[in-house]
């Protein structure tokens, strides 16, 4: 039995076949499957969460917004920076606290000494906001000036005390 061999034209348009067939299959997952998935916090279904997410910035620590799935979040600079509206509410804690411009936030000193990452929950709303800043560069509170606009959307109902406040 005899074989017949391909032509040169054969051979190149069946090359060209597979190539185009390889960068659409590769085009499809990253414009289909590629969103980068983030868990929700317990109360991220709270209408006030939608209004955050909304009002969230196009851009934090000059990072562009991911696409990410996941209700109640938001996401900057692949996954470097990490919104989560309708976390579970803080009860009052040693922990530091920030004001910045008008929002109290609560630093996880524990995380941030463990592992660097730096986790912080607005303290006095609900639903409860957290932003988590990952690697070097510009610190989680130049983050927080960034997204203030968007979480002062929801009102608050408690402040930080400092140990002059209580005695």
């Amino acid at each position: 039995m005899r074989f017949r061999s391909w032509s040169k034209k054969a051979r190149l348009i069946s090359g060209v076949c597979v190539v185009a067939g390889i960068a659409a299959a590769v085009a499809s997952y990253f414009l289909f499957f590629s969103k980068e998935s983030v868990e929700p916090g317990p109360y991220a279904d709270n209408p006030k969460c939608a209004d955050v997410i909304s009002r969230a910035p196009e851009t934090v620590l000059s990072k562009h917004r991911d696409d990410v799935t996941g209700e109640g979040v938001a996401s900057w600079g692949d996954g470097s920076v990490v919104l989560r509206c309708g976390v579970t509410p803080l009860r009052p804690t040693t922990n530091l606290c920030v004001d910045v411009n008008s929002v109290d936030w609560v630093l996880d000193e524990k995380r941030a000494n463990k592992d660097g990452v730096q986790v912080l929950t607005t303290y006095g709303r609900t639903p409860a906001v957290e932003i988590t800043v990952e690697g070097d560069g510009p610190k989680a509170g130049d983050a927080l000036v960034d997204v203030n606009r968007a979480v002062r959307s929801i009102p608050q109902k408690s402040k930080c005390l400092s140990l002059s406040d209580t005695l």
